[in-house]
């Protein structure tokens, strides 16, 4: 069995799905590609049981084929064959694989592709579509901020809130919490899942940012993204996603208008000199001053910086986590923020002085006690 491909085409599909293959798979042939040639087109499909990615490009055969391909070896090998066709000649019997070119011959050991686990195919409930840019921003603007501790499941994912006329992407770690909603995306529907981290990082790195649709498939228990030639499907998080709208404050009353910028260069500079655990800064207000500041006892550093801010509130001081506030003001795209305060012991929230076109922007930082110098 013979089929014949351009190098650097086969590269790039093989960059697309590689992600899914994880370092110490529970199974060994989970180590590897799967390509599956049906009337001259290659699917090249990669799982870790939980993901699945796939793609598919044009070859030359004169057969159908399906055979599992060691995947470091092979993208190691191809890496280095530059612009040039290979012939790839498989034994039916042993598995074996030749790569040839016109000055070289490359030898490894395949396995059965029937041996891989199968490959989810869509099997939808419910569907809907949305731009490629505007996915690939919702997941940038949220994943930042889904948790880590496994003991809480449910906060290591994003949640999607769909309904007729907009969605809502979600995340939160206890710590803080971000809300993107988009109104030009009309999923027509009420439902919501938890998209797994995997999974969003996989498209993060997939998505190509124009407007190119993204169909999105789904049910109980998975989701499947389809543009282009590429195909990713996760299982969802079969968990309950804490009622988040009810830790939003109504009613924050103090507002700080600062540059973004400005603001962001002063916590990392001031943060610096914080407790390399706790990463507790202090942000004072007094008229229209406002005093970032952090000491670290243990090692008698200290540091503080004062700016003119617009504020419209009484005098206040809060402690907040300055990862937490950096990676925050990172993620907001205007010049100016409007930090929104209530008292020293509530959720503050970060928003951006004005939303792009059709898109709502929320952050919540949760505050920290403040050790008193």
């Amino acid at each position: 069995m013979k089929f014949i491909v351009a190098a650097p085409d086969l590269l790039e599909h093989l960059l697309k799905v590689n992600g899914a293959i994880v370092s110490k798979p529970v199974l060994p042939i989970l180590d590897n590609f799967l390509f599956d040639i049906k009337s001259g087109i290659l699917t090249i499909s990669t799982t870790d049981l939980e993901t699945s990615m796939s793609t598919t490009l044009k070859v030359e055969a004169n057969e159908d084929i399906l055979v599992a391909m060691p995947s470091k070896l092979l993208m190691e090998t191809v890496k280095g064959l530059g612009e040039q066709p290979v012939t790839f000649t498989i034994n039916d019997d042993t598995q074996a694989i030749e790569l040839s070119t016109v000055n070289g011959r490359y030898k490894l050991s395949g396995q059965s592709g029937m041996d891989f686990p199968k490959v989810p195919q869509v099997e939808s409930e419910k569907s809907f579509t949305m731009p490629s840019n505007v996915l690939l921003r919702c997941i940038t603007k949220t994943i930042f901020s889904t948790g880590n501790d496994e003991l809480r499941i449910n906060l290591t994912g994003v949640y999607v809130e769909l309904s007729e006329e907009s969605l809502n992407f979600v995340a939160t770690d206890a710590n803080r919490l971000v809300r993107l909603t988009r109104t030009d995306v009309k999923p027509g529907m009420e439902h919501s899942f938890i998209l797994p981290k995997k999974a969003l990082n996989l498209l993060k790195s997939s998505l190509s940012n124009d407007v190119t649709p993204v169909q999105i498939d789904f049910n109980k228990s998975n989701v499947f993204f389809t543009t282009n030639n590429l195909k990713l499907s996760c299982r969802l998080i079969d968990e309950r996603y804490p009622d988040y709208r009810a830790v939003i404050p109504a009613e924050n009353n103090n507002i700080i208008s600062i540059n973004r910028i400005e603001f962001l260069e002063t916590v990392r500079r001031v943060s610096n000199f914080s407790n390399k655990t706790t990463h507790q800064i202090r942000v004072k207000i007094t008229g229209n001053e406002l005093t970032t500041s952090a000491e670290d006892i243990d090692l008698s550093n200290e540091a503080n910086e004062k700016r003119t801010c617009e504020y419209d509130g009484e005098d206040m001081e809060i402690g907040f986590n300055a990862r937490f506030l950096i990676e925050m003001l990172a993620n907001v795209d205007h010049d100016t923020v409007n930090l929104k305060l209530s008292t020293p012991n509530k959720a503050g929230l970060l928003v951006p002085l004005e939303n792009e076109s059709d898109e709502d922007v929320l952050m919540l930082i949760m505050p920290m006690m403040l050790n008193n110098y």
